[in-house]
């Protein structure tokens, strides 16, 4: 009777992070979409350099960070994956929410000092927050954005 219970709650906690998850993912990337149409007309490349380079006013780095946790159905997910092999999509849906979340939050640092261009723009990916005492259990993720913003003379 206890085996069935725990079962119970094993099949509700995975149906709740999979709808919780997913509404949570869906209203993210909502809001990721209009910041970015927000942001569109601040340039972010990766180039070093640029042809003004004589009038370039001032230059600052900027940098944008976010940590994203796994729910319990993506984790559950991936554990299945690393099973059989193959792609962890929804491991790819957390790094590309992370990277352009951090992009935009740096483009916002950039704005403040109202930067024209971003020069350099780079990403440091990192998994932190062990939550289990497995070796290859990952809590959550930070992405890290950064690069240069040059503000040109007027």
């Amino acid at each position: 009777m206890d085996i069935l219970i725990y079962l119970i709650y094993f099949i509700l906690f995975l149906f709740l992070g999979y709808f919780i998850g997913t509404a949570v993912e869906k209203r993210h990337y909502h809001s990721i979409g209009v910041r970015e149409r927000q942001y569109i007309n601040l340039a972010t490349v990766t180039s070093k350099k640029i042809e003004e380079a004589d009038q370039i006013f001032s230059t600052q780095l900027v940098m944008g960070s976010v940590v994203i946790s796994l729910d319990y159905f993506k984790r559950f997910g991936a554990s299945l994956r690393n099973i059989v092999g193959g792609r962890i999509k929804s491991y790819e849906t957390i790094l590309d929410r992370g990277r352009r979340e951090a992009v935009l939050r740096m483009k916002e640092e950039a704005l403040k000092i109202k930067a024209d261009i971003i020069l350099n723009m780079r990403f440091e990916t990192s998994a932190i927050g062990l939550i289990t005492k497995k070796k290859n259990s990952i809590g959550c993720f930070e992405v890290l954005a950064y690069g240069t913003a040059v503000k040109l003379k007027d």
